[in-house]
């Protein structure tokens, strides 16, 4: 099973350009109730995950940052602490598995390292438990 299969095509997400401000990010991540988002630069390349973790840690680093003026301040000077790997499309269950023990979600590209969206946590586990079922009662298949 490839990758393909799982993808949520960016089109269906919610993604953040490294040029975004801090403010937009903040906002963003409030109004979708999400904590990670992924980060991608002019090109459409992924360059990684912003987390809350990452914007509350430059917010208590910068002196004179307050929430009022995070929109002076873009994505792409923020520290990333936490390395969201991506697979290609053509990647197999196997390279999901292994990235979604430590990530919420995967991040997808094409040969050419372009952005084209997410495998989430919640459909591998949810694949994997199908196995697991389908291992345990053969005739339920």
């Amino acid at each position: 099973m490839n990758v393909a299969f799982f993808l949520i095509p960016k089109k269906d997400i919610i993604y953040l350009k490294e040029n975004a401000t801090m403010r937009q990010a903040l906002e963003r991540m409030e109004y979708h109730s999400y904590t990670a988002v992924p980060l991608i630069n002019s090109a459409g390349k992924y360059v990684g995950t912003i987390t809350e973790g990452d914007l509350l840690w430059k917010l208590k680093n910068t002196p004179g940052l307050t929430f009022q003026n995070t929109e002076d301040i873009f994505l792409s000077e923020v520290e990333q602490h936490v390395q969201n790997l991506p697979v290609t499309i053509d990647a197999q269950i196997e390279d999901l598995i292994s990235r979604a023990v430590v990530q919420n979600f995967v991040p997808v590209v094409d040969d050419q390292q372009i952005f084209i969206g997410i495998v989430r946590r919640r459909e591998i586990i949810e694949y994997c438990s199908k196995l697991l079922l389908v291992a345990r009662n053969p005739s339920d298949a």
